[in-house]
């Protein structure tokens, strides 16, 4: 769905899968700057809403999902993942219970697929499905327990479900603040998006999904057994990387782009951005076996690494916390 607020003067669309918003509207550096000082909004509209109800919905969506969510409190924002039958990532999805219902916000053109599989999985419990994409626009601030949020609205962490017809209201009176502004600070923060550092091969320990969207103690669901395998004996074939590119190239590596080490391609880019303090920033997933001191070629602009899974991964090797930054 187009958003309204790409009719705001300055505004300039972003790239697909994500046309139907505003990659910025004139300054994206600035936009950055106020983002991080919670004085700005970013619309991400186009990311698509479902609504879950009904009593059961939490043991339900608990026994489906990466996520401990049975016990999961009202107002609780949290993430979880739909895997397939070999552990791979199917769906990502940032939700909250509001008492009566999770709301959860997903990738755009990934509900219908979502929706169709919850459906299908409810048998004789005692929930209901509905995708609200036309009804709910999803937003992100910095910090919203210090705005006044209108009536209809649903706060799921740092972003807010939105009745539409609002949206050109904008919260709290906040300038805007296009996607890339978003993107910037998500890739600086080492936090991977479904269908940009993911495909169908990915599973979750490659881009470090595990506690923030997957707990690894919980009862049994669809692809658990790669997952304990994985942790317990092996290692993932892949991990997910942070890249400092370099400044003096035209253009930033797009994604897809092919990472090469020595001549051989070793991974891809996932996003790229322009930092308003880093400079050309990347996250990318290469093979485990890289060095992580090796310097790379991203879409052949040179990169150095940091680590975000570290390649000992697995066999109950725990990621640092420390390694997955917090932007506030």
């Amino acid at each position: 769905m187009r958003s309204p607020l790409l009719d705001t003067p300055g505004a300039v669309a972003a790239e697909t899968p994500d046309a139907d918003v505003a990659g910025h509207y004139g300054d994206p550096f600035a936009e950055q700057r106020a983002l991080l000082a919670g004085e700005a909004m970013v619309d991400r509209g186009n990311r698509e809403v479902v609504r879950v109800s009904g009593p059961d919905r939490l043991s339900w969506l608990n026994s489906l999902s990466s996520q401990k969510l049975d016990d999961l409190k009202p107002g609780q924002a949290t993430q979880t993942l739909l895997l397939d039958a070999q552990g791979r990532v199917e769906h990502h999805l940032t939700l909250v219970d509001d008492g009566e219902a999770v709301w959860a916000h997903v990738e755009p053109g990934t509900s219908a697929e979502l929706v169709a599989f919850l459906d299908k999985m409810r048998f004789m419990l005692r929930v209901e499905v509905a995708d609200v994409t036309s009804e709910y626009a999803v937003v992100t601030v910095t910090d919203v327990s210090r705005l006044g949020l209108p009536a209809g609205a649903v706060p799921v962490g740092d972003d807010v479900l939105l009745p539409r017809d609002l949206l050109a209201e904008r919260l709290g009176g906040l300038r805007l603040a296009g996607l890339w502004a978003h993107e910037a600070l998500r890739i600086e923060g080492h936090r991977p998006r479904l269908g940009f550092e993911t495909d169908h091969k990915t599973i979750p320990h490659e881009v470090g999904w595990i506690g923030s969207a997957l707990h690894l103690s919980k009862g049994c669901y669809r692809g658990q057994e790669t997952v304990a395998r994985v942790h317990n004996l092996g290692h993932p074939p892949r991990r997910l990387v942070f890249l400092h590119l370099d400044g003096g190239a035209d253009t930033l590596p797009r994604h897809g782009a092919p990472v090469v080490h020595d001549g051989t391609e070793v991974g891809f880019v996932g996003s790229s951005a322009r930092h308003h303090e880093l400079g050309p920033i990347a996250l990318a997933v290469v093979k485990r076996t890289v060095p992580v001191e090796a310097v790379l070629q991203a879409g052949g602009v040179a990169a150095s690494q940091e680590v975000v899974v570290p390649p000992d991964a697995g066999r109950n090797v725990q990621i640092d916390p420390s390694l997955r930054r917090r932007i506030r």
